[in-house]
């Protein structure tokens, strides 16, 4: 019941295996992160600064949902890398075939409440009437292709728990170039406007979830699952809830803070929307290392935990570590030097002037306020993910409710006085705060997992 594709990360060197595995899931974020840049690029170079300013004004109702929807998934998928780390492929495909059920409610239920309530979101975030029209066009198909979404990233965290981190990378390089060529398809040739890149983005995430599931059909024989295993066992979805809730919760969470950032933004006008957009689309790609840190540490900690081995957990986090140190400086630098610059790729020449050089202005300042925190929002990514990987996800959520704090707190109290520099630090102030409760929680489950680390010339992690 092995496959060449699967990967075991409870033996060998943490540094090698936790780059190894993290790249191409770098690879495939960066792509993702490319096929939604070119809805921006897009729309901000062809339809205008107000619909760049719709489009981006829904990034945080769309980082609520789909980050509810993306976090269910992470979840879901932890136990069975605890499953293939303990070499237990009947409960492995329980856990799978329970997953199809859940998944399948989740899908329709969050699609049916988005879809109708649409219209309703957008006017309590304040969207400007200007701008309405653009952002309603956009969020809705977005929200109406939640269940391509699911099924895509359900697949791929499957996939990834049993050591592939590179096939989802192939399928997302061919639906990240098909984007490309519906987006312009779609705008240009059809001229459908923000819908067209709305309908490019749900298509896109279609065919890249269809591949997946006929990619792991035919090479995963571990996971064919027989009728038994797709009866719904409460035993197996209570564990599936109990991982994948909490992580759902704690995106949508910590979105409550940035969908308070703005409607703070919206009252700054579509020049500040504008701005944050371009810089939130630069700091996206900029931030893409640290987020593949974190799924890379998921399942790490979560194969060495269900292999019994729990002292490899904090060598990854140690190697990782290293790593995220490291790029956190080369990319500030790169940021402070050049980083106004690459905001103009979402900018049209033909726009006013004086108006152009606000927005790259304001989002250089973004960008910079941004990048001197990147090292507390690496170990926002990696201790979150290896205490979910741990198996406590629900200690995870308490760094979602920091994050929202400050960000609530920023949005409501102090973008009103300090405007747009207020917006600049909301980020950084959210991470450090995620911080402040996730170094205590990762060593407290360390603790419980039976280790602890102790000073003895340097840190080393023993039996308690």
């Amino acid at each position: 019941m092995s496959n060449r594709s699967m990967r075991d990360l409870t033996t060998g060197s943490p540094m090698k295996l936790v780059l190894s595995f993290m790249l191409p899931l770098l690879l495939g974020m960066v792509f993702q992160q490319f096929y939604n840049m070119v809805d921006t690029v897009v729309v901000g170079k062809f339809l205008g600064v107000k619909a760049l300013a719709g489009v981006g004004s829904t990034g945080s109702i769309n980082f609520l949902v789909l980050g509810l929807c993306n976090g269910i998934c992470a979840g879901f998928a932890i136990p069975v890398a605890q499953k293939f780390g303990q070499r237990d492929f009947d409960g492995l495909r329980k856990f799978v075939g329970n997953m199809i059920w859940l998944s399948l409610f989740f899908a329709v239920v969050i699609t049916g409440i988005t879809t109708v309530q649409c219209r309703q979101f957008l006017t309590w975030m304040n969207t400007p009437e200007d701008t309405f029209s653009y952002a309603y066009s956009y969020i809705f198909l977005i929200f109406l292709g939640i269940p391509a979404t699911m099924l895509y990233n359900l697949l791929s965290g499957i996939i990834r728990s049993l050591g592939d981190s590179r096939t989802p990378l192939y399928f997302l390089i061919f639906s990240s170039l098909l984007n490309v060529a519906l987006d312009l398809i779609f705008i240009l040739v059809f001229h459908m406007g923000v819908a067209g890149a709305g309908w490019a983005t749900l298509l896109s995430q279609l065919i890249s979830g269809l591949l997946c599931l006929g990619y792991m059909a035919k090479n995963f024989p571990v996971l064919k699952l027989a009728k038994e295993d797709l009866k719904l066992d409460w035993s197996y979805a209570r564990r599936l809830l109990v991982m994948g809730l909490p992580m759902g919760m704690q995106y949508s969470i910590t979105a409550i803070g940035s969908i308070l950032l703005q409607i703070a933004v919206n009252t700054l006008g579509a020049s500040a929307m504008a701005a944050m957009t371009a810089g939130g689309k630069v700091s996206m790609f900029a931030v893409c290392p640290f987020d593949a840190i974190g799924s890379t540490a998921a399942t790490f900690a979560g194969q060495n935990i269900g292999a019994g081995k729990p002292e490899r957990v904090h060598q990854g986090v140690r190697a990782a570590s290293i790593l995220g140190v490291t790029y956190s400086i080369v990319i500030l630098g790169v940021l402070t030097l050049w980083g106004g610059n690459l905001t103009t790729i979402f900018l049209d020449p033909s726009e006013n002037a004086a108006e152009i050089g606000t927005i790259i202005q304001l989002s250089r300042r973004f960008l910079i306020a941004n990048a001197l925190f990147y090292i507390p929002l690496l170990y926002v990514n990696l201790l979150r993910f290896t205490i979910q990987g741990l198996g406590f996800s629900n200690l995870a959520v308490g760094a979602g409710v920091f994050e929202m704090v400050a960000r609530g707190v920023f949005g409501l109290c102090l973008v009103p006085f300090f405007g747009f520099g207020a917006v600049c630090f909301a980020n950084p102030a959210a991470w450090v705060m995620a911080d402040v409760f996730l170094f205590p929680a990762y060593y407290a489950c360390l603790k419980k997992r039976g280790y602890q680390v102790r000073c003895a010339g340097k840190r080393i992690l023993r039996r308690a």
